[in-house]
């Protein structure tokens, strides 16, 4: 029997959800980090379930041809990246082909996936930084949490994020050391800074920190050092977080300098964003993203659009400029606030937006017999709770357009509508987040006559 620290040669057959390699032993499935197809790697055991193996490539007999150097120091210690050791034609090639394989696998419906549309940058992408911080021998760590851990690892610099992040992190962990200001302890709820969030537009940068407490030591030093690292910086806030959570923000925020927002252009539309606000972290990746949802959508002007999940508003104004009416509905009040305000901002009048969660306000609209010609989803990671399936199912639109984060809630989901007379007939891949296991997809479904 494998046990753990045994290192063994195993042929690499796939790449796995979280970009490992998956080879199998006597039947068993073994997860090894860093292995490609094709490879024999030789893999340490770190774990030995009953169900699964953990490993990870400790030496490759024979490299693949889509096997490079990676360019960051800290790969794959941070856990970050999971494709810094492959080429970004293959990472493109596995990430489509695991959404065809879970659409069909996992939904058991029969869709090609022909295109996975790549970036044309893969680097210094990211709008937002979550760095958390620690406590370390040698000063303050801000960095990211080793793979699989709560280990925080420090990092100087990150190839997915602006320099400014790394900038602002720098003078943090200065003005930490220069002030004795402790780190949070998670374990033992104590110290003082916890997270430090920074969001970026093309132009501005929002700095936000995140505090065990009700207040900083020195925050004046504390924004003159921020100012100095980040001339583009257009506020400071804080915010309040005592709770024993992995919720990075609290629900108190005070600007402690500038603003408390940014303004961003996307497809064509000004946002305006505030740290809580959902905002995807590839602006333009973003915008191939909606353009392909509001293209699958099929508007010519005149239908009427309900938007679950609206968030602050982005895909529903996109789709408002060739629709006839949209309807958002999200849960977070702050969040239609800013759908509102975005309308507003924008010009738009055919756009309106209910607070509510995305079951009860679809139940709501079937009840009040609200009938939709297309209606848009684009859930969290966990995908559609079944009441909402049913809900859309009755309302009966034309055609569902299905934005997702995650290949196998999505193929639930689809074999649900499946079961419910609405046949997936395209799905397109977009790769949000290159260098990392993540992907999303665009799926249009129809109605079919009769059901």
């Amino acid at each position: 029997m494998p046990k753990k620290n045994d290192i063994l040669p195993l042929t690499i057959e796939s790449i796995g959800l979280n970009g490992e390699g998956v080879a199998h032993l006597d039947g068993q499935v073994v997860f090894v980090a860093g292995g490609l197809p094709g490879e024999v790697c030789d893999t340490l055991l770190l774990k030995v379930g009953r169900s699964a193996i953990w490993g990870k490539a400790v030496g490759v007999r024979n490299p693949s041809p889509d096997r490079v150097a990676p360019d960051c120091p800290q790969y794959p210690k941070c856990g970050g990246c999971q494709f810094r050791h492959m080429r970004y034609a293959a990472e493109l090639e596995a990430k489509r082909r695991r959404v065809e394989d879970a659409i069909r696998r996992v939904g058991g419906v029969a869709l090609p996936v022909p295109v996975i549309l790549g970036a044309k940058n893969t680097e210094r992408y990211r709008n937002k930084v979550q760095l958390p911080v620690a406590a370390g021998k040698n000063g303050p760590k801000i960095g990211f949490f080793r793979a699989r851990s709560h280990d925080v690892v420090n990092v100087d610099d990150c190839l997915l994020q602006p320099e400014t992040a790394s900038a602002l992190a720098g003078a943090v962990r200065k003005w930490m050391a220069d002030y004795a200001v402790p780190a949070y302890d998670e374990g033992a709820h104590t110290g003082l800074v916890r997270h430090l969030f920074v969001r970026f537009s093309q132009t501005e940068a929002l700095c936000c920190l995140v505090v065990n407490g009700d207040s900083l030591p020195h925050e004046a030093e504390l924004v003159e050092v921020l100012r100095a690292a980040a001339p583009e910086l257009a506020g400071v806030v804080l915010s309040v977080n005592q709770a024993r959570t992995n919720v990075v923000l609290g629900k108190e925020l005070r600007t402690m300098w500038g603003r408390d927002y940014l303004e961003d252009t996307l497809c064509g539309l000004t946002f305006r964003i505030s740290v809580p606000s959902f905002y995807q972290v590839n602006r333009d990746q973003c915008e191939v993203l909606y353009g392909k949802a509001v293209e699958l959508a099929g508007l010519t002007g005149t239908e009427t659009v309900l938007d679950l999940y609206c968030g602050i508003g982005t895909i529903s104004l996109a789709m408002a400029r060739h629709a006839g009416k949209v309807i958002g509905a999200e849960i977070v009040p702050s969040a239609v606030a800013d759908a509102q305000a975005n309308a507003r901002r924008n010009g738009i009048t055919n756009a309106e937006f209910f607070c509510g969660d995305a079951a009860d306000a679809a139940g709501r609209f079937a009840q009040a017999g609200l009938r939709p010609d297309v209606i848009c989803v684009d859930p969290p990671r966990k995908g559609l709770a079944p009441e909402v399936v049913e809900a859309i199912v009755r309302m009966a639109p034309d055609r569902v357009v299905y934005v997702s984060c995650d290949p196998a809630t999505l193929a639930r989901d689809l074999a649900r509508f499946s079961e419910r007379g609405y046949d997936a007939r395209t799905a397109v891949a977009v790769d949000m987040f290159p260098r990392t296991a993540h992907v999303e997809t665009v799926v249009r479904l129809y109605k079919l006559n009769g059901r």
